[in-house]
């Protein structure tokens, strides 16, 4: 499985037991619909190797108590902490309403109420402390951040997202 086809799920932060339990952190925000899963992708040596799981729970209602069947000793658990782990984009829920995974908005065309249409998303930076909109507009880059009371409407089927931001914001960029 290549990367660019996964999403990233989380990281194992540490042992739990000395029979190989790991703990996993989650990057979601609804832990619960991964609880039942069958296996997952563990980068290892910047590749995805499939670790198929024995039994999980939650812990502590925002941890991951995973015990994957080929980890069957601390020594073996040991060379997993900090590892990333993945699962494939077909496994992502399906967001509706305003809702949506950076990745799957890339190429949307942005409408603002007051100015009209914006440009196309070429990417998301999610780097800063706030996550912004990277959008072209006629080779030129315009950065909206990426906050609820803006984001109207999302019409996935015409990848199109409708926003309200403040007057002004985009004329920055012009």
């Amino acid at each position: 499985m290549q990367k660019e086809n996964c999403f990233y799920l989380g990281k194992i932060v540490k042992k739990y037991s000395f029979k190989g339990e790991l703990l996993v952190k989650l990057d979601t925000d609804d832990p619960e619909q991964f609880v039942k899963m069958e296996s997952v992708f563990v980068e290892q040596h910047n590749n995805l190797i499939p670790f198929f799981i024995a039994e999980s729970s939650l812990h502590k209602s925002e941890l991951l108590r995973v015990k994957f069947e080929e980890v069957t000793s601390e020594a073996d658990a040991n060379g997993l902490i900090g590892a990333a782990l993945y699962l494939p984009l077909n496994m992502l829920p399906k967001l509706t309403g305003t809702q949506f995974y950076y990745h799957e908005i890339i190429g949307y065309v942005v409408q603002d109420i007051s100015f009209g249409e914006v440009g196309t998303i070429v990417g998301v930076n999610d780097t800063t402390a706030q996550a912004l909109f990277e959008i072209n507009r006629d080779g030129k880059e315009i950065l909206i951040p990426i906050n609820d009371n803006f984001i109207k409407k999302v019409d996935r089927t015409a990848k199109t997202i409708l926003l309200d931001v403040p007057e002004g914001l985009i004329e920055l960029y012009l």
